[in-house]
């Protein structure tokens, strides 16, 4: 598969009066990232590779339907992927209305046009029921306050066999990460528990959709359904 991290990266240091701290180190582009990389989540560059890749795998790379990310934040691990995706009609939602003005610089630079950026609660999405082909979900859910509500809505707004896909943190795969989370993620407000457990989210995932695939890069939780 073509190493959409690398395109990540590349986008990264282009942009550079767009970018930020919080991107180098999702991206891996920076000291500070790679430090916080291995300190944190205990990842190397190929592990860091692997769960970009993996979670956005399951979009085809010659795309052309409707998606859905929420939440979109910055941009930074998504934009530079659309680039790709000329026939497709992407929509980008995010409760932050600054992360996501963050995006939409990021796609204007990347001279993209098919994205709508809407800001909005992943726990009542603005959108009829099966209104997309895929739903993407980056670091996300383990920050959401009202997670079932979040299940809830990305599924109800998929269209049926569709793909629910994306990544988040779990937890009891990675003490030192844990530990982290606990003491420093979940007090600042980055975090807000409970959290999944690989176990927890795999029969979560299959009460609601009719195939599910569950692995785990460290503490990064990655999913592909099929509604």
């Amino acid at each position: 598969m073509h190493d959409r991290h690398e395109d990540i990266q590349k986008s990264y240091k282009q942009l550079g009066d767009i970018s930020n701290v919080y991107d180098g180190i999702i991206t891996r582009s920076t000291l500070i990232g790679k430090l916080a990389d291995s300190v944190i989540w205990g990842l190397d560059k190929e592990l860091a590779a692997k769960w970009i890749n993996d979670a956005l795998e399951p979009i085809p790379q010659d795309f052309s339907g409707k998606l859905l990310e929420v939440p979109v934040g910055t941009g930074v691990l998504t934009v530079p992927v659309y680039k790709t995706f000329k026939n497709a009609n992407i929509t980008c939602l995010d409760y932050s209305a600054e992360m996501m003005k963050s995006a939409q610089k990021r796609a204007e630079a990347l001279g993209i046009g098919n994205i709508t950026f809407i800001q909005g609660d992943v726990g009542q999405l603005p959108f009829g029921n099966e209104t997309f082909d895929i739903v993407l979900s980056l670091n996300g859910f383990h920050a959401f306050p009202d997670k079932d509500a979040a299940y809830k809505e990305t599924n109800r707004v998929l269209k049926k066999g569709g793909i629910f896909c994306g990544c988040f943190y779990i937890a009891k795969e990675f003490d030192r990460t844990d530990w982290f989370v606990k003491h420093m993620y979940v007090p600042k407000g980055f975090f807000t528990p409970p959290f999944e457990t690989k176990e927890s989210l795999r029969k979560r995932l299959e009460e609601m959709y009719s195939e599910v695939e569950v692995h785990s890069v460290n503490s990064e939780g990655i999913f592909r359904c099929i509604k």
